[in-house]
């Protein structure tokens, strides 16, 4: 009797334990936002050299719509050092093993490293939605987030899966239209261009109509891309409902193929099947840095640690580069990308036993301003590195959000690499878009196709 209560309350430990993993947190630490902590969960005061500084939220400035990214003060400014193949021991404890990699492979390879600049914020509305969350919204399991409105869910994160969450539902306006342009850039340098039409309304995180997500429930994204080049891929069409939860409950999707000449429900349109297109250079779950489903994978938040990541990309992703300038032999032209040391959250995802993924772990560097996945270093079975992900960040004065512009994806073992998510050579996010209640069906999508 006495080992059958002992069993007993070890496993009932243990279920406390795993609720207060992802548990919302007390008043009084949510209390320290606005303070030593910024109302959405960064540290507020700098490190202790002063090479990050303190948190000095931005100003809204700009249009809405034909607005690329841009900082005049920043712009301007001169790199401070760069890191090489010569130097990066010294500043290896701060580097990526995929940034690592791509340092010691390539005598090419560099990053100039410029002064780090913390102005990323978000509109009020998401800061008291955020002081909200931090003592209801709670993770019920790693795809179900519970009692979340509007603002970032988590953000005084305790599990894994909960910066994820930040990353998957900030705020982004209400609705976007944008170019995405693709390339497949070979070993020489020579590369391939595809473009893409992307339409988003956002369910969430929108401060006008904000759907909350209560033990999951609650559509928070919808999405619609439709490839207008090259001509062998020009038509086709992909249409996804993003909910919180897992498989067909969690993601609804329709793919549109001028071949078939109809829309289909698309139950492949997730994790590392790869994305229409891309030559299976890009895995649906790597769109945004990351997004679907968890449930392949265990969670775990590593901590919080001073990385160099790139940042405040406005060259890169601006008008006066063009996609020729970026495409170099093996690697992105490392003339174009600023770095800068930020505070970064770690998430690790290790592959649950009796699932299967391409990676069997990734390495997730997070944000602390942006709540924005900034690299992603992806391990095949073998645990040996196999590709590396790296977004460029860049902060929208117009709009005060920040997203990745471009997004590179670099396969090591044959030496290619992808570009997303570039319109450098298109015009400008249209934060102005507005969609019809029905523009996100299979019904509206078929009738596109016969226009």
């Amino acid at each position: 009797m006495k080992k059958r209560l002992a069993l007993f309350t070890g496993a009932l430990a243990l279920t406390l334990m795993a609720g207060q993993a992802g548990a919302k947190v007390s008043q009084e630490e949510a209390d320290r936002l606005g303070k030593d902590l910024t109302p959405f969960g960064a540290e507020r005061a700098g490190n202790k050299d002063g090479s990050i500084p303190e948190w000095t939220p931005a100003q809204r400035r700009g249009s809405l719509k034909g607005e690329y990214p841009n900082d005049p003060k920043i712009d301007g400014e001169k790199p401070l050092y760069t890191i090489t193949k010569a130097n990066m021991a010294q500043y290896a404890d701060k580097l990526s093993e995929g940034h690592k990699y791509l340092l010691s492979t390539f005598d090419s390879y560099k990053m100039n490293v410029y002064p780090s600049h913390r102005v990323v914020t978000w509109p009020n509305e998401i800061a008291a939605a955020t002081k909200a969350n931090a003592t209801s919204c709670e993770m019920l399991d790693p795809d179900t987030p519970n009692n979340c409105k509007l603002g970032f869910p988590f953000p005084i994160p305790k599990t894994g899966a909960e910066p994820i969450w930040n990353h998957k539902l900030k705020w982004r306006g209400e609705a976007v239209s944008r170019y995405n342009n693709q390339m497949i850039v070979q070993p020489n340098g020579d590369f391939q261009l595809t473009k893409l039409v992307e339409d988003v309304q956002f369910g969430y995180a929108s401060i006008k109509d904000p759907v909350p997500l209560t033990k999951g429930s609650g559509e928070f994204l919808k999405y619609l891309s439709k490839t207008v080049a090259p001509p062998r891929l020009a038509g086709t069409f992909i249409l996804v409902h993003e909910k919180a939860g897992t498989g067909a409950e969690g993601r609804s999707a329709w793919l549109y193929s001028p071949g078939l000449k109809r829309i289909r429900r698309a139950p492949t349109v997730c994790c590392d099947n790869p994305y229409e297109g891309t030559d299976g250079h890009q895995f649906y779950d790597q769109v945004d840095m990351f997004n679907g489903a968890l449930e392949r994978y265990n969670w775990k938040m590593v901590g919080k640690k001073e990385m160099y990541i790139a940042y405040d990309s406005n060259r890169i992703a601006g008008p006066q580069t063009k996609y020729k300038d970026m495409a170099k032999p093996r690697h992105l032209n490392q003339d174009l990308p600023r770095y800068e040391l930020h505070r970064v959250w770690i998430v690790e995802a290790d592959i649950k036993a009796g699932t299967s993924h391409t990676f069997k772990k990734r390495r997730f560097y997070i944000d602390e301003d942006a709540w924005t996945i900034a690299l992603v270093d992806d391990y095949d079975n073998r645990d040996q590195l196999y590709q590396f992900q790296e977004g460029h960040l860049i902060f929208g004065y117009n709009i005060l959000s920040a997203t990745t512009v471009p997004e590179v994806i670099y396969h090591l073992t044959s030496g290619r690499y992808f570009i997303t998510a570039a319109f450098n050579e298109d015009k400008p996010l249209d934060l102005t878009a507005s969609f019809k209640p029905d523009y996100f069906t299979a019904a509206s999508v078929q009738k596109m196709t016969t226009k």
